[in-house]
């Protein structure tokens, strides 16, 4: 008789991974969908369609008014963490010059002491009371032995006490971010996109949303073209023209202006938090077993 199989044997007390993996367990893939892809025409920050649209050197799309929103908080957010963290520096100086003058006044007493046996009188507020004003865990004044003792004991139930972790205020950078691409970006660095509106009486008189063309090839532009725009006059072009003429040519086929190939960017279609990018359409996401983790509502991976 032969031996029964992992996939066959159901009277274990535990579940086997093929039963587990029925139910849902493990990493499950499934492929995006239109409806969770950005399309080429929506602003990455809002994602509407865009209106007067500009774009960075990565290809990023956004509406005018949008990135320059984004570009001016970040802007003021720099500022208000460089004025923190000029406070800080300043508090840490001053600081650093009360430790020296205490430093420096306790030389001079326990001078005073060896040459003339004289008591130091420590005048320091800092290690005498702390920063509300008590002097021990229930405002009764404490004696010079419990004075020392609090002054050195890390103690997390006694108000006086508790140790504080200073919050430590980093240098911020000075340079705005693109919000979609994480690299830096300059208001200057923006030029404006132009796309072809298709105006046949077809297309008007079917569709109510715009529909963009190349305006070389006259191919309706989707997210399943890679689209190339002019960084020196901001036309848009499909990629197989503009390998095929303006890479060639060093001109735009529009206006005639004179273009190099670095002027070419290619635009990013997709890509926000929500939507796949680029050629990464597979969606991953890990299910657990036990209570709670709503596996009967899950769909099985289809196996491939």
């Amino acid at each position: 008789m032969p031996q029964r199989h992992s996939k066959n044997n159901n009277d274990l007390a535990f579940f086997t991974y093929d039963e587990k993996r029925k139910l849902g367990y493990g990493t499950q893939k499934e492929r995006l969908g239109k409806d969770s892809i950005k399309p080429f025409d929506a602003c990455c920050l809002c994602l509407k369609p865009f209106i007067d649209p500009m774009s960075c050197q990565k290809g990023h799309v956004f509406c005018k008014e949008c990135i320059l929103e984004c570009l001016l908080a970040q802007k003021k957010d720099i500022q208000r963490r460089l004025a923190a963290h000029a406070a800080q520096q300043k508090q840490e100086k001053e600081e650093e010059e009360e430790r020296l003058m205490l430093q420096k006044a306790r030389e001079l007493d326990a001078f005073d002491q060896q040459n003339h046996g004289a008591l130091p009188q420590y005048n320091d507020r800092n290690h005498s009371r702390d920063k509300n004003g008590f002097h021990g865990a229930n405002s009764v004044k404490v004696t010079s032995y419990e004075e020392e003792a609090l002054r050195t004991m890390k103690a997390f139930w006694l108000p006086s006490a508790t140790p504080e972790a200073p919050v430590k205020v980093e240098a911020p950078s000075k340079s705005t971010i693109c919000p979609e691409g994480k690299e830096k970006l300059k208001l200057k660095s923006l030029f404006p996109v132009y796309f072809t509106e298709d105006d046949s009486e077809e297309k008007k008189s079917n569709s109510l949303d715009k529909t963009y063309i190349c305006p070389s090839c006259k191919v309706t532009l989707t997210n399943t073209l890679t689209l190339v725009a002019l960084s020196s006059c901001g036309h848009v072009f499909c990629k197989k023209c503009a390998d095929r003429f303006m890479a060639v040519d060093k001109v735009c086929l529009l206006c005639d202006k004179p273009c190099k190939e670095r002027n070419l960017v290619t635009l990013e279609k997709g890509g926000t938090g929500f939507a796949g990018h680029g050629d990464h359409l597979q969606a991953t996401d890990f299910k657990h077993l036990g209570s709670g983790s709503g596996l009967g509502l899950v769909r099985p991976a289809a196996k491939t």
